[in-house]
């Protein structure tokens, strides 16, 4: 497949993605919390999961923590495997899903806990589809 058409093709399977996303402090202020993608569309964040989320982390991270959370799936992970990456995304990560609690930038989660992550979070979460095409090979 050419590269270039595999890069449209992400893209447009990411068109629903924020152009920039808003810290957990901010959308606590907010009378409608919520983000606008590329697309144009605009994208609401359930109260109760914000309230989920607060009680979740301590107040320190509500200004570090990023929404929404971007669950990355890549091939590049292995199969059923996607990414979490921010400090305080991934200490998010481990309290939603009742891990272990990890002092890192990145998570893997596999699919039955992005299954689990989406049913808690369905408005403060969103896929995100990468590809790494320097490491392709093309033969």
């Amino acid at each position: 497949m050419n590269d270039n058409v595999l890069v449209k093709t992400i893209q447009t399977m990411n068109s629903h993605l924020p152009s920039r996303r808003i810290n957990l402090a901010e959308l606590l202020t907010m009378e409608k919390p919520g983000i606008r993608g590329k697309d144009n569309a605009f994208f609401i964040m359930e109260k109760s999961e914000l309230d989920l989320i607060s009680q979740s982390l301590p107040r320190f991270l509500w200004s570090r923590l990023r929404l929404p959370m971007l669950i990355e799936m890549s091939p590049d992970f292995g199969s059923g495997s996607a990414r979490v990456q921010g400090e305080p995304e991934v200490e998010l990560v481990c309290k939603i899903l009742g891990k272990d609690r990890e002092y890192a930038k990145q998570i893997i989660i596999y699919l039955p806990d992005v299954r689990e992550l989406r049913r808690k979070l369905p408005t403060t979460t969103q896929y995100a589809f990468i590809t790494n095409l320097r490491d392709r090979d093309d033969s």
